[in-house]
């Protein structure tokens, strides 16, 4: 059952997260707000345009590494099993943003929050990856005390 329920995640999260990108590339969305803009804005680099000058490799090298989780979660099912709900929201963040730099050369972002301060613009595909992480920071603290206990 948890099988069924994490491949369900990893569908729903990229297929939505693939139409609100096609949506602002291609129906033009957009909304100006006081604290929250929603604007489209391509990035060629990762996080915060990082590495922006290896954009015409980045698709592969981020496939690459894929590719090695998909082989280290073969090889250690017991991670996958712990781990089936963040390893599908990363993978559906990841493989998502992936997709966006075969498809558009670059990942399509589009929430921009500038209230107090500016920060960089990101989507949804970004907010997943750092829920997975957060949620496997989260098991790893209380795994181990409750290893200790």
């Amino acid at each position: 059952m948890k099988i069924i329920t994490s491949i369900s995640i990893f569908i729903v999260v990229f297929i939505l997260d693939q139409f609100i990108k096609y949506a602002f590339v291609y129906f033009g969305w957009g909304y100006e707000g006081s604290c929250l803009s929603f604007q489209l804005a391509y990035n060629y680099g990762v996080a915060f345009s990082m590495f922006s000058f290896l954009k015409e490799y980045l698709k592969y090298i981020q496939l690459f590494l894929v590719v090695g989780g998909v082989i280290y979660l073969y090889f250690n099912k017991e991670v996958l099993k712990e781990y089936a709900l963040p390893i599908s929201l990363l993978f559906a963040g990841g493989l998502s943003n992936i997709l966006d730099r075969f498809t558009y050369g670059a990942v399509v972002d589009y929430i921009y929050w500038h209230c107090g301060f500016e920060f960089a613009i990101f989507n949804l595909a970004d907010m997943i990856i750092n829920l997975a992480v957060a949620i496997i920071i989260y098991k790893q603290i209380f795994t181990k005390k409750d290893q200790k206990n």
